[in-house]
């Protein structure tokens, strides 16, 4: 099963998903105070460092990766959508267009170097290695699994309408402002149906995620992280 292409795009994703799991899981089990913030914040690093363990495990066998295109037009592209969704992103918090709450963890409860150590790492995390992973399972593997499930005999970027807007409101669903997610997910794979490169819409995603970071750093708007 290791061998087999999907797990090498599905795993990093799983991974990631699982620690969000034990992250809520300590979120609802500790009382209130220092060592529940400290705990909580620690299964962050943690997760972006299995998730990276996962990616270097199965690099050679990402493909779409190793594409020879790249030009300065297609990274014009990309750099512009990574700022359009931030931009969107922000304003699109509406009460319906929220899934769940909008409790979040505040990391200014951690001590002196602690808390730059940790915005270090969620800054590193959240425009590096989450677009990486996350283009990897969205962009590359499912918008062509619904295509086809045989799906690297499925073209980079290949249209079709189901592929285009299922994958999109999946997108959605992982992000407490669904909404948002959805146009992050259309925009992203727009931007893919335009360059046909995995690269760019990790780019793009990373601009996105390192300007939200920015924003939510200066306006101590912890719910958008």
């Amino acid at each position: 099963m290791t061998r087999q292409p999907w797990f090498a795009r599905v795993l990093p994703f799983a991974v990631y998903m699982l620690f969000i799991l034990v992250h809520d899981l300590l979120g609802k089990a500790l009382p209130p105070g220092p060592l529940a913030d400290h705990l909580i914040a620690l299964t962050y690093p943690i997760r972006i460092l299995g998730v990276m363990a996962a990616l270097a495990w199965f690099w050679s066998s990402y493909d779409e990766l190793q594409e020879d295109r790249f030009n300065a037009r297609d990274l014009l592209y990309a750099v512009g959508i990574g700022v359009l969704v931030f931009v969107l992103w922000i304003h699109m918090d509406w009460d319906f267009a929220v899934m769940g709450d909008r409790d979040a963890y505040n990391p200014r409860t951690l001590p002196g170097p602690w808390f730059y150590l940790f915005i270090a790492v969620r800054l590193f995390g959240a425009a590096v290695v989450v677009p990486v992973f996350e283009e990897i399972f969205w962009r590359s593997f499912i918008l062509r699994y619904i295509i086809n499930p045989n799906f690297t005999a499925v073209r980079l970027g290949a249209f079709t309408w189901p592929s285009f807007l299922i994958s999109a409101a999946l997108f959605g669903t992982e992000h407490n402002l669904w909404l948002a997610g959805v146009m992050a997910g259309l925009l992203y794979n727009l931007l893919l149906y335009k360059t046909r490169s995995i690269r760019m819409c990790i780019i793009a995603h990373g601009i996105t995620n390192l300007l939200l970071g920015i924003y939510v750093l200066m306006t101590g708007e912890w719910a958008f992280w």
